[in-house]
């Protein structure tokens, strides 16, 4: 059987289904801890939420203890996953430059489809909300998206050879991620408003049913594998020896230029992913308070809306890359980004609140951007070891900032639930700080020169 190399449907299936469950386990576990919490249902006929608007009501104050319990609830949710997920992670995409790619795309859908079988389960008989902590340690056991995203990368870097072609595919797949997790959100409110909890699990699992399928059956490899290689199996204290060497050498045989611009180029990413991860994963428990008291529908226009934001992310990308160094890029998009956090912290309305994408159309664009400049820093066979890093600092920086955020979210949502808007926008001043010192120590697009194979080879063998 013919197979091919085309991986972007596989990431627009998993994406989809993995935004289609996300919104809707956050309503799951928010309804369920109001009716354990009470002893009553904070869902009408139609199966939406009931929001409370006056502030001398006692729904009110159950409305707020049952926010500050589902922000508590999330972060010790995404901590219990976080753990195993980073150490496969690593593993995983680091041995991709040996092992294959695809093992970093099959086993995140495998956990993917298994936390959602189980999902499924706890809806239909409705089991307690805490056998979700199992539920998440174990999808953590075979990775979590950014295993599966930092695999695709790696997957589309094997096929670019040239720099700019490089910048703009990754963009692509930054653009299929917001595109497809701003559809699902808009459609995960009618699912669950059509279908309920539990047949929206189901629709989910099916779909990560076919992508396992067209992965392990239609998906070409970029790295080949020897036959030997195939028939020798590695011990586990091989393969973890082989996976820490890469990444190791990634960092002790490069010159001490390219060292320091690998590990400052990483620490930007991180902060810069803390400060967004932190603040946006907070809009649908603000978006379901007062005053705003979305619908469940509501909040799926909110997250369509984010699409937009994607779009003009990657339009962005592909239009200053032409007029305009990386660098440069990555300061539009930061400046963007806070521009629409701030907005958030003190939209009061709906429409607001929908117009908060508008000064973020270009927060987007940093990500792509800061991986694109690590692919071109590293050679061909180390790329798995960058992107491995690039993975794990995704599942520890989100894994911090969601529980940082949510506890702070928790302790000020009471007097103003827009602090923690306000907070993330301030830490942007970091990334902001490291960019200007970059460019105040002469960087300059030149120092990517380093990528060029020949070049780095011939600066290693001196080294040698």
């Amino acid at each position: 059987m013919r197979k091919v190399l085309l991986v972007e449907p596989v990431i627009f299936v998993y994406v989809f289904a993995t935004s289609l469950t996300s919104p809707v386990v956050q309503q799951f576990i928010y309804r369920k801890l109001w009716e354990e919490e009470y002893n009553s249902t904070a869902i009408s006929s139609d199966n939406s939420s009931h929001c409370e608007r006056n502030k001398s009501s006692p729904t009110y104050v159950m409305q707020k203890g049952v926010q500050e319990k589902t922000s508590f609830f999330n972060m010790q949710l995404d901590l219990t996953g976080a753990v195993p997920s980073l150490i496969v992670a690593f593993i995983i995409v680091a041995n991709g430059d040996h092992q294959g790619r695809k093992k970093s795309l099959v086993l995140p859908s495998t956990g993917a489809l298994i936390a959602d079988i189980f999902l499924t389960i706890i809806s239909y008989f409705s089991l307690p909300i805490s056998v979700l902590f199992l539920v998440t340690f174990i999808s953590g056991l075979f990775g979590s998206m950014a295993t599966f995203l930092g695999g695709g990368f790696a997957y589309i870097a094997d096929q670019c050879h040239d720099e700019k072609q490089k910048t703009t595919r990754i963009a692509v797949v930054d653009l299929i991620y917001g595109v497809v997790s701003g559809l699902a959100g808009l459609s995960s409110g009618y699912f669950l408003r059509e279908m309920g909890f539990t047949w929206t699990f189901v629709t989910a699992s099916l779909l990560h049913v076919v992508n396992i399928i067209y992965i392990t059956f239609f998906l070409e490899d970029t790295v080949h594998i020897s036959e030997f290689q195939q028939q020798a199996s590695l011990s586990y204290k091989e393969y973890l020896k082989e996976t820490i060497s890469g990444v190791y050498m990634l960092f002790k045989t490069a010159p001490s230029k390219k060292r320091i611009l690998i590990i400052v180029l990483l620490f930007i990413f991180m902060t810069y992913l803390f400060t967004m991860f932190g603040g946006s994963s907070l809009f649908t428990l603000y978006e379901l308070d007062e005053p705003l008291c979305w619908t469940e529908v509501y909040i799926g226009y909110g997250a369509a809306a984010f699409t937009s934001v994607s779009l003009t992310s990657f339009l962005g990308v592909y239009l200053f890359s032409k007029c305009l160094k990386d660098i440069y890029i990555v300061f539009i998009g930061i400046f963007s980004y806070i521009g629409g956090i701030v907005m958030a912290a003190f939209a009061k309305t709906t429409l607001l609140m929908f117009l908060v994408r508008v000064p973020s159309l270009f927060c987007i664009m940093p990500v792509p951007v800061l991986r694109s400049m690590l692919s071109k820093v590293v050679l061909p066979s180390e790329q798995g070891a960058v992107f491995a890093c690039i993975a794990c600092l995704e599942i520890l920086t989100g894994t911090i900032s969601l529980s940082v955020f949510n506890v702070i979210y928790a302790a000020t949502v009471a007097w103003f639930s827009g602090f923690s808007f306000l907070l993330s926008a301030s830490l942007c001043l970091i990334p902001l700080g490291v960019l200007c010192w970059l460019l105040c120590t002469s960087w300059n697009e030149e120092d990517l020169a380093l990528l060029v194979p020949e070049e780095v080879s011939s600066i290693d063998s001196v080294d040698s």
